[in-house]
């Protein structure tokens, strides 16, 4: 091992972590039809629990809030023995594991709610020719239906259901995803919230929403143990509006306020910039959150310790490399090779093959 930067232990929630890379959350669309975590979902955490702070694959709180082929969920008592399955595996590598909740929103569609609209903060579609796949094949995003106060109520119980269930599944802790265009990215989104009761308008109420929800969660899990993802750069499902900085540093200073365990903020632009004024950096939300501060999107091992080394961040978070390299810390420390990362026809739903096959490095 090296004295890298990367390599540096870290504490998080009374945990000492062995190092400070973090496995990004990938969907990869292997639950199936009943959305229930199954043994190759095990194996390809197991494989990957020499990172510091393992997160899951974005985790359906309901199934309202589905919208991803074959995504799991953590609403039915077969989801949570399913994920404690996988828990325990970890846990018995010696790894930490914390579990992203997500709702999907507007990118989400009526074939995955039996012809029901999905839901968001307002009645505006997703700008994207690109479509949706759904169980049905591929097609184009619907106008969702504009929540209700009665269906804000419901979603925020569905979140602390779910942190209950994360709790009894056995994860180290909760991410709530507040990012990359889905349900509570669209209420914090001036663009995609045009609200005008107490959930929109000012940043003060399109926040109101995941305040709510983390409120209900911070009665299930300790603030330690609590984390959230935001995406202030990102233009992924029709994200990126003129007052996005103003927005996401009051989220962070509210976060902060709530002495959260660590703050998931993708600064990188490798899922597209909105191009709505400068990037926001890791050294904005350093000045207003006091908590772990996790950078993602697009690292490699220079930028990732350059970003510690300067002190903008506590931890990095790696996607793609690591799916191909299930023992990419053990790459990183020894400086071997990477396997390349840039053939994805076998990432996205099926079996083992793309998945939990990716063989670990063997030095001659």
């Amino acid at each position: 091992m090296t004295d890298k930067h990367l390599f540096k232990p870290i504490e998080w929630a009374g945990n000492t972590l062995k190092n400070r890379m973090v496995l990004a959350p990938l969907t990869r669309g292997r639950a199936g039809e009943s959305r229930v975590p199954i043994s190759i979902m095990g194996d390809y955490y197991t494989q990957r629990a020499s990172g510091g702070l393992l997160i899951t694959e974005a985790t359906g709180i309901s199934s309202e809030a589905n919208g991803w082929v074959g995504a799991p969920g953590i609403y039915t008592d077969e989801m949570v023995q399913g994920w404690k399955a996988i828990n325990e595996r970890v846990h018995k590598a010696d790894g930490k594991i914390v579990l992203q909740m997500w709702h999907t929103g507007r990118a989400s569609h009526s074939d995955f709610h039996n012809g029901e609209l999905p839901l968001s903060a307002s009645a505006i579609a997703i700008n994207d020719d690109g479509g949706i796949h759904t169980p049905n094949g591929k097609k184009p995003f619907e106008v969702p239906r504009a929540m209700t106060k009665d269906d804000i109520t419901r979603t925020v119980a569905d979140y602390k259901q779910a942190a209950i269930n994360a709790k009894e599944a056995g994860f180290d802790g909760i991410e709530v995803h507040a990012a990359n265009g889905y349900l509570l990215n669209q209420f914090l989104d001036s663009r995609s919230n045009q609200r005008d009761d107490e959930y929109g308008g000012s940043v003060e109420n399109r926040y109101r929403f995941l305040g709510e929800v983390l409120n209900a969660v911070l009665d299930v899990w300790p603030a330690e143990k609590v984390g959230v993802r935001l995406s202030p750069n990102g233009v992924f499902n029709d994200m990126g509006a003129d007052d996005f900085r103003e927005t996401f540093l009051y989220v962070a200073k509210q976060l902060n306020a709530l002495k959260l365990g660590y703050l998931h903020v993708m600064d990188g632009l490798a899922f597209g910039f909105h191009e709505r004024g400068e990037p926001m950096t890791l050294a904005e939300f350093r000045a207003v959150f006091d908590g772990l501060l996790i950078g993602n999107c697009g690292y490699d091992q220079a930028t990732a310790e350059q970003r510690i080394a300067d002190g903008d961040a506590d931890m990095i978070a790696f996607g793609r490399p690591w799916i191909t390299n299930p023992d990419l810390p053990a790459r990183f420390a020894n400086d071997y090779p990477l396997a390349p990362s840039d053939d994805m026809s076998r990432w996205y739903g099926g079996g083992a093959e793309g998945y939990s096959d990716y063989p670990a490095y063997k030095s001659e």
